[in-house]
């Protein structure tokens, strides 16, 4: 069995014109955010009706034997989300055409910045210098003051992941978070130590498209932006 998740980050966020740390707060998308998030949905239908030809001539057939389900119209059968607004409006424009609900999951929430959370770069590094060289210097478990640590995110998101994916086994489905929960994600996927985790890149409603051939994975497509 082959089972597609596509990964998606919200759209634009109101006031994302400053680089704010918003991390658990619950800001709305803006309108430019809104129509990235349809653009996305948009590739993500068209992607569907594409990839399953694509998986019955991949090489992987040969290595896993995965026995391709053919469908007349691919859909998703499932659309998962963060529970904070901006995630679960992107994902309830993902999921209209499939006439689905998302499945809300705090899980799958913006990590936790404490102190730090509404704050920008500059402000960080004006009131926190000390603090702010720590977690540069240690992104894995350094956590500002109330805040949560990249490996204590990890140890949330995770195991989340996996029970969607061990209840949806060889189907097609959407989850809908946020730049650091995506950038785990796909670290934990592609075996990249999460040291590196900000050498991945999530922009606003990007989209990531995985294969788990017989929970072998395999990346088709990293930050796509399509708006």
């Amino acid at each position: 069995m082959v089972t597609t998740l596509y990964l998606i980050r919200h759209g634009e966020t109101e006031g994302a014109d400053v680089k704010r740390y918003k991390g658990s707060i619950d800001v709305p998308l803006s309108d430019n955010g809104i129509i990235q998030i349809q653009k996305t949905a948009d590739f993500v239908f068209r992607y569907l009706k594409l990839s399953e030809a694509a998986k019955k001539k991949s090489y992987l057939n040969d290595i896993h034997n995965p026995h391709v389900n053919s469908s007349e119209e691919p859909a998703l059968s499932s659309v998962y989300c963060s529970d904070l607004g901006r995630a679960i409006k992107s994902a309830e424009i993902v999921a209209e055409p499939y006439g689905l609900s998302p499945v809300a999951n705090p899980a799958f929430r913006e990590r936790n910045f404490g102190v730090w959370e509404g704050m920008s770069f500059p402000e960080i590094k004006e009131k926190y210098p000390s603090e702010f060289e720590a977690w540069a210097s240690d992104p894995v478990t350094f956590s500002p003051v109330g805040g949560e640590s990249t490996a204590d995110m990890n140890d949330r998101v995770m195991p989340a992941l996996d029970m969607i994916l061990e209840k949806h086994q060889g189907e097609s489905i959407a989850l809908v978070a946020h730049g650091g929960v995506n950038r785990i994600i796909l670290c934990n996927i592609m075996g990249v130590p999460l040291e590196n985790v900000f050498r991945v890149e999530q922009d606003f409603a990007a989209v990531n498209v995985i294969e788990f051939w017989d929970k072998y994975p395999v990346v088709k497509l990293v930050n796509g932006v399509f708006h």
